[in-house]
């Protein structure tokens, strides 16, 4: 069987290079060249160092290396949306769309011109098939487990996918690594965006759309105006350091209103809610899903799931959960878990 391997240059995927090809696959590595900044820092991918890195593996597993020139994909499935989202005062995730167009899509669309069986990920996550459908599992190694951030992944791309440490835990990962000789086998995971090496969203933005986000008011739930902000970009739900304001009590952002350009505060119980609405919901449990389902759901990457119900309503899907949630985020994923497995995932709108 022939394989694509997607390598990064970090060590997870070059581990699982190395079990492919172990295993006797005819084996071949690609690293996806998606963003060419001017701050290659050690905390992001897609720098020219990560290109390197993934080559070397490639030349010492001896597996033929290419370089897939994906920037315009990039900018227009991932940075396009990201700014967008941001103008829409949501809080986007630009990995999980990074997985959704570009790894899974893509370049499994190049594998298949390249006559490849399937792509090989280093995620950690588990892939099953019961009773003729692919199912999407955890990962055993819960502390690394990116099941969330996979969520969108389609049947065809489950039915050619292989995610060989998803039985690992990132200790043996490394210990693998070491043993082959493989230069980055201690190197730091990415932490930070790709496009955001620096963290400070709102520059990046005003970056690459050339404009300039507006100052405006900073409102109570009652509309009284207490001092003003520098742009509804520049702020998330939940947050509370950092909003230039001197208050008598801490306060919260609880929404973003891009309609009148202000940014309402609150308390922190303000920020809790039990009920949300989620679009663009790709199910993988089923084709139709059932009328009511009784499941866990995950509003963030890494916060605990909790338990909710959930009612399917034509193109959107209502999730009411059991106990209140705090700082929903229009813009993030909600992905929904039935023990180990997920049953799907949207956009929190």
């Amino acid at each position: 069987m022939k394989v694509l391997i997607a390598m990064s240059g970090g060590v997870d995927s070059s581990v699982a290079a190395y079990l492919m090809k172990e295993k006797g696959y005819e084996c071949l590595g690609a690293t996806m060249r998606l963003y060419t900044g001017t701050d290659e820092a050690e905390s992001t991918c897609c720098s020219l160092a990560d290109v390197e890195d993934a080559r070397s593996v490639a030349v010492r597993l001896g597996i033929p290396f290419y370089v897939f020139n994906f920037t315009d994909d990039f900018k227009r499935c991932v940075i396009d949306r990201f700014t967008a989202a941001y103008e829409r005062g949501e809080t986007p995730n630009p990995c999980i769309d990074c997985n959704r167009f570009l790894k899974f899509e893509r370049f499994y669309r190049r594998a298949v011109e390249l006559g490849c069986d399937v792509i090989v990920t280093g995620h950690y996550a588990q892939i099953e098939q019961r009773d003729g459908r692919w199912l999407l599992k955890k990962a055993a190694d819960l502390t690394k487990d990116q099941s969330y951030v996979l969520y969108a992944m389609t049947q065809e791309q489950l039915a050619h996918t292989v995610f060989p440490l998803g039985g690992m835990t990132k200790a043996e990962t490394r210990e693998l690594a070491e043993a082959q000789g493989f230069l980055n086998a201690r190197k730091h995971d990415s932490q930070d965006i790709c496009f955001v090496p620096n963290g400070d969203y709102a520059a990046v933005i005003e970056q690459l759309t050339g404009k300039t986000y507006p100052v405006g008011d900073f409102v109570d739930a009652n509309g009284s105006v207490l001092g003003q902000h520098k742009g509804v970009i520049r702020y998330t739900i939940g947050q509370r350091k950092g909003l230039g304001l001197s208050l008598k009590e801490p306060l919260y952002v609880c929404e973003k209103r891009v309609s009148d350009n202000t940014v309402v505060l609150g308390k922190n119980e303000d920020l809790f809610k039990r009920e949300l609405t989620a679009s663009d919901f790709n199910w993988i449990a089923w084709d139709t899903p059932p009328t009511t389902i009784r499941c866990k759901a995950r509003i963030r990457y890494q916060q605990p799931e909790t338990d909710a119900t959930v009612y399917p309503e034509g193109d959107t899907v209502r999730i009411v959960f059991d106990q209140p949630q705090r700082a929903i985020a229009k813009g993030q994923a909600v992905v929904l878990y039935d023990g180990d497995y997920v049953l799907g995932g949207g956009t929190i709108k």
